[in-house]
């Protein structure tokens, strides 16, 4: 029997799931005391993204509002998010301005991190690992899985072999973003990771797509893996993943033990839920399950954002088309790992295909920029013919003709106008016009209130006969936006 440690996902990607990113401060802040409380190992709490959908579509500032987050945890410590082949800006983002972004989150107090790289640059994770330490941070090396012809045992192997070689790498992550494993491929894969992690603790995240994950979950611990990341139940399962509720119990029948304080989850799910229903967001999600998103392996994030924007565009019929065509460009572009930014490429892609009914007509520059190698080698080779596609682009010349720039601090001060490091990173992430919507909005909000039942299905049933994705409601004593 082992001793397994949970980490809070919360606030990270249960809400990235769920809400697509748009999680603020006020809506979080009064469960962190008691989420602090629990006996997780870590809280994961901070990724560009979520920067930079705070600010573009809640007009909140996020380093307020992570500050006010951070303010409610005296215990445990939070994870950030990095990806070493560009985080901070969605294309490729200058090696400084990752140190930057992992540095100031630093600062803010985050003390672990976990890195990723879908194309497996070791060298660059092996960089933002040595950095972390001078702030004496904990490192999660990340493996992010997917199935594909190549992506084998032997291939995971070697890159568990690679990064648990890193010294300052201390525990290596096993991050099943489409929720694809089930007990036949972790009984090979999960022992040939373990072998090859040098005694460092591994990790599990599996989103819950297929409604699988609590049962991979189970399995993998038998095979060795020692942490599970979990999310309050309210807002678990789904495109999220699995509730630290039925993850403690399940250890605990398995014989396991844990520092979990079982008093403390259900009033967070409850916090979250009565946050979720008076905002019209997720919540308390179940997935049946689809063999088809073992070909598609759309992430849960990825599916909680792409949900909002088709709704927003009155799209969301075309969801099917667009993941069976999200299935077929992942195959056409070498199998890459569905996670950023290569999720969003292929899905980007898979979107302008079906819209337009051209494939390939229109091409963005980071797909291109992924074809001339920015971001490393492919793990397959890419379709040639859709090779020959994207090197006809318009913009393909000039692309493959001119690698990206890596300028040092000092000039990107010069160029984004400032010297305030906090406010450098926002204006990198977002263009300025998105940031003086953010504070003409005012200051941080810590009330948010909600609506009795009755109220809200009488709103949610105009919505639908409006056909519009939200509404706001005003009054003097009410500011709120509802969200179909």
């Amino acid at each position: 029997m082992a001793h397994i440690k949970f980490l809070d996902e919360t606030c990270r990607d249960g809400q990235q799931s769920l809400w697509g990113m748009r999680m603020q401060a006020g809506q979080a802040y009064p469960a962190l005391p008691t989420i602090d409380q629990t006996g997780y190992s870590t809280i994961s709490l901070a990724g560009s993204s979520l920067f930079e959908v705070l600010v573009r579509h809640c007009q909140e500032d996020p380093w307020a509002g992570f500050d006010l987050m951070m303010s409610q945890i005296k215990n445990t410590p939070v994870r950030g998010g990095i990806r070493s082949n560009g985080s901070v800006t969605f294309g490729f983002t200058p090696q400084v301005l990752m140190d930057l972004w992992m540095e100031r989150l630093c600062v803010h107090g985050v003390r672990s991190w976990w890195i990723y790289d879908v194309l497996f640059n070791i060298d660059k994770m092996t960089r933002l690992a040595k950095l972390s330490k001078k702030y004496d941070c904990k490192v999660a090396a990340t493996m992010l899985f997917t199935l594909s012809p190549v992506h084998d045992d032997a291939f995971w192997a070697d890159k568990a072999d690679k990064l648990s070689a890193i010294p300052e790498v201390d525990s290596l992550l096993l991050y099943d973003t489409g929720g694809v494993l089930d007990r036949d491929r972790i009984k090979t894969l999960v022992p040939a990771i373990v072998a090859n992690a040098r005694g460092k603790p591994v990790e599990m995240h599996s989103n819950n797509m297929l409604g699988q994950s609590a049962k991979a979950y189970c399995d993998a611990v038998e095979y060795g893996v020692t942490v599970l990341h979990t999310a309050a139940r309210s807002m678990a399962n789904g495109p999220s993943i699995p509730s630290i509720d039925i993850m403690v119990k399940n250890m605990e029948a398995l014989g396991h033990t844990h520092d979990i304080d079982v008093s403390k989850l259900q009033p967070v799910s409850e916090h979250f839920r009565k946050v979720a229903k008076t905002a019209g967001y997720l919540h308390d999600q179940h997935y049946e399950y689809d063999v088809t998103s073992l070909t598609t392996q759309i992430p849960g994030g990825m599916m909680g954002t792409l949900r909002n924007q088709l709704i927003q565009q009155n799209m969301l019929d075309m969801l099917p088309q667009v993941l069976d065509e999200v299935a077929a460009v992942r195959r056409e572009l070498g199998y890459p790992g569905m996670a950023t930014p290569f999720a969003q490429l292929v899905g980007t892609l898979a979107v302008l295909n079906i819209v337009t009914g051209k494939r390939y007509g229109a091409i963005p520059d980071e797909v291109i920029q992924y074809a001339a190698g920015y971001y490393g080698e492919p793990p397959a080779p890419i379709d040639p013919d859709v090779m020959d596609r994207i090197a006809a682009a318009p913009r393909a010349k000039e692309i493959f003709g001119n690698p990206p720039p890596e300028p040092d601090l000092a000039e990107l001060k010069r160029q984004h106008g400032t010297d305030d490091e906090d406010e450098l990173i926002l204006r990198a992430l977002v263009p300025a016009s998105d940031i003086e919507r953010m504070r003409a909005a005012g200051p941080l909000k810590r009330d948010y209130p909600t609506l009795s039942s009755p109220e809200m299905e009488q709103v949610r049933r105009l919505m639908q006969v409006a056909k519009t994705p939200f509404v706001q409601i005003k009054s003097a004593e009410l500011d709120l936006v509802m969200r179909r």
